[in-house]
């Protein structure tokens, strides 16, 4: 590896970086998602300079004391192979440490993933579409100052607290965010955002079908015309027939959810939708 590599903190204007080539992968990231990103932890985003110019990029993101995840891990097309990837995973890796560790792995790389102690959990599949609701009625729109009931009830289908990454992802200039009340209180709640294509669902985080069904639906209404994206956990069997039969979307893309230094339980079949495949 070359000597005039060096692996230092992303300052937030450069995450912007990190989220083009994103773009570039065809991971299609949210328009304003640095904003949410950086909030999440402002110290964990890494670039890999050679000679001054971003060759590398990764995120490891401190949730908690106990959990963390890894991301946005970029390669400049003309710079794989020369050992810069490996260096700021270490890196990463390093930041993250005595932490379980989540990442979404696509299909190329879990082999990679696999052999630094990663195992798979479950896959994600991502689906695509331009649907028109089916289902309707029931959801209110939330806005900033419900925050505190939207991270409360966060907690419960992510396992960590993230308001600070809340606060900005829930509530982006062109996205809005949908909640279920029952027994006088918020019992589900999703999020649409812009991309750079088109619209993306999550977090979708319900009970059960009908209240998922509610949300997506105002969500789907809330974004324009144009294409859909929603991440979709595979062992949620009704999420997937929510997308496919009730607003026939298909599937496009698919990644695993996988951990290292153990588990990290999440009641999968409550979540309809992930947030981001990049943070979790």
């Amino acid at each position: 590896m070359h000597n005039n590599f060096a692996i230092r903190t992303m300052r937030r204007d450069e995450l912007s970086i990190a989220i083009n080539w994103a773009r570039g992968e065809g991971w299609n990231p949210g328009i304003y998602d640095a904003d949410s990103f950086f909030a999440a932890d402002s110290g964990g985003f890494l670039i890999g300079e050679l000679d001054g110019e971003p060759v590398a990029t990764i995120s490891a993101v401190r949730y908690a004391p106990a959990f963390g995840f890894i991301g946005l891990y970029i390669v400049k097309p003309e710079h794989r192979g020369r050992g810069f990837g490996l260096a700021i995973w270490r890196e990463a890796c390093r930041r993250l440490a005595g932490r379980v560790v989540g990442l979404d792995g696509v299909v190329a790389r879990q082999h990679d993933y696999r052999k630094s102690g990663f195992e798979s959990a479950y896959r994600h599949i991502r689906f695509k579409g331009t649907v028109v609701p089916k289902i309707g009625g029931g959801a209110r729109e939330l806005f900033p100052a419900d925050l505190g009931q939207v991270a409360a009830l966060d907690r419960m289908f992510f396992g960590a607290e993230r308001e600070g990454f809340l606060r900005a992802f829930c509530f982006p200039p062109n996205g809005r965010t949908f909640g279920v009340e029952r027994g006088g209180g918020l019992s589900a709640y999703g999020t649409i955002r812009s991309c750079f294509d088109g619209w993306k669902i999550g977090p979708l985080f319900a009970p059960d079908a009908e209240a998922a069904g509610v949300l997506a639906s105002e969500l789907i209404r809330a974004g324009s015309a144009g294409n859909f994206y929603w991440d979709v956990p595979e062992p949620n069997a009704p999420a997937i027939k929510l997308a496919e039969d009730h607003f026939g979307m298909t599937p496009m893309f698919e990644t695993a959810r996988m951990y290292n230094g153990g588990s990290w339980e999440l009641p999968v079949s409550s979540i309809w939708g992930t947030s981001t495949l990049e943070l979790g």
